[in-house]
C-alpha cells in the first residue's frame, strides 16, 4: 500500500516540473525579445524584419524539449533528435529573415541538416 501511496505521489509532481521547464524557456524567450526591442529604441541599431523573432519561440522551445527528452532518456533517442532538428530549421529560417541571408546560400543548410538527422537515426537506434 505504501508503494502505491508513492507511485502516486511521484506521478503528481511530474506535471509541475514540466510545467516549471515550459514556464523558464517561455521567460527567456520574452526577455531575450524584449532585450533587441530595447536596444533597437536606445540606439540606431534596427531590425528590419523584427516579426522573425517570433519564429525563435517554437525554436527554443523544441530545443528545451530536446534537453528535457535527453535528460529523461538518458541518450540521444528518436524524441531528442526530432526536437533538435526542428529547433535547427526554425533557427536557420529566423536568421535569414533577421540578417537578411540570401537563400541561395542558405538552402544547402537544410540538407544537411536532414542528413545529419538521418545519420544520427542510424547511429543510435
Amino acid at each position: 500500500m505504501s508503494d502505491d501511496i508513492s507511485q502516486l505521489k511521484a506521478a503528481e509532481k511530474a506535471p509541475v516540473k514540466e510545467e516549471r521547464n515550459r514556464n523558464w524557456v517561455a521567460g527567456i524567450v520574452l526577455i531575450t525579445i524584449g532585450l533587441f526591442f530595447l536596444v533597437s529604441n536606445l540606439t540606431d541599431f534596427t531590425i528590419n524584419n523584427w516579426w522573425a523573432l517570433f519564429i525563435l519561440i517554437p525554436a527554443v522551445s523544441n530545443f528545451g524539449r530536446a534537453w528535457q527528452s535527453y535528460q529523461n532518456d538518458g541518450r540521444l533517442s528518436r524524441a531528442v533528435r526530432g526536437s533538435l532538428t526542428g529547433g535547427l530549421i526554425l533557427t536557420l529560417i529566423a536568421s535569414a529573415f533577421l540578417f537578411n541571408l540570401d537563400w541561395g546560400l542558405i538552402w544547402p543548410l537544410f540538407l544537411i541538416i536532414g542528413g545529419l538527422a538521418a545519420l544520427l537515426g542510424g547511429w543510435f537506434d
